[in-house]
């Protein structure tokens, strides 16, 4: 069932990023690119990857930046990916219907069959989540490997996101956000976790738990990136 526009969900399914353990080694990157494009959300194309102007279709990205300045820099891996915003911006400018929030468990989707490709999704985006396939002309996204995560013919211990499988140092948390006893919810308390450019106030589902340095007197920083789109 799809949700209505600023219905209140009573689940909503989110990951929660620890920047503080990425080390952008992007293991999620190709780990979601190698799942969506076997499953039902494939195959998402790249077209001339080793030419002059590639295109390619991903799901997931991490952006890796310098904060502070020299000699005190610090390197920063910043994964980007859909928010599936439990107000989201996409859905209502869509002309078709094709994008939509599901109802039982606030994941953000796209229906194929109905996209016509025409990128108002992509615009309205303001962390640049929506990526369009060349090669099929029709938007696509993180689907928060939807058709992985109910499926019961797997292990109980792999019904999860592909990224998050796959991430070496345990970077990355999935689970119901708004369950206060799940790991992601104690996680987000516990540790500070915040919101992606919450000024656009789409409330995004994903939060991202704060890097923390150590300055010259020994004590801890918090570093909180404000980053944009994905590209």
């Amino acid at each position: 069932m799809r949700a209505e526009p600023g219905e209140t969900l009573a689940k909503q399914l989110a990951l929660v990023i620890d920047l503080n353990v990425c080390v952008g080694c992007h293991a999620c990157v190709t780990s979601c690119k190698q799942w969506n494009t076997s499953g039902s959300a494939g195959p998402l194309a790249d077209e001339k990857p080793y030419g002059a102007d590639p295109t390619g279709t991903f799901f997931n990205r991490v952006q890796t930046y310098e904060a502070n300045t020299f000699p005190g820099t610090e390197t920063i891996h910043f994964p980007k990916s859909c928010l599936h915003c439990q107000d989201p911006p996409c859905v209502p400018v869509c002309p078709t219907g094709a994008s939509y929030k599901r109802k039982e468990d606030g994941i953000v989707l796209v229906d194929y069959d109905k996209c016509i490709g025409c990128k108002y999704c992509a615009w309205a985006c303001p962390y640049g989540a929506r990526e369009l396939d060349e090669e099929r002309q029709v938007m696509t996204k993180c689907t928060l490997c939807v058709d992985r995560i109910y499926d019961e013919k797997l292990p109980k211990e792999d019904r999860k996101p592909a990224c998050v499988k796959a991430c070496p140092t345990g970077a990355r948390l999935f689970g119901d956000v708004k369950d206060p006893e799940s790991e992601v919810s104690k996680a987000i308390r516990e540790r500070g976790g915040y919101s992606l450019m919450p000024e656009w106030e789409t409330n995004p589902a994903n939060q991202y738990l704060p890097r923390r340095v150590t300055d010259e007197a020994g004590g801890p920083t918090k570093v909180q990136p404000r980053l944009g789109g994905m590209s």
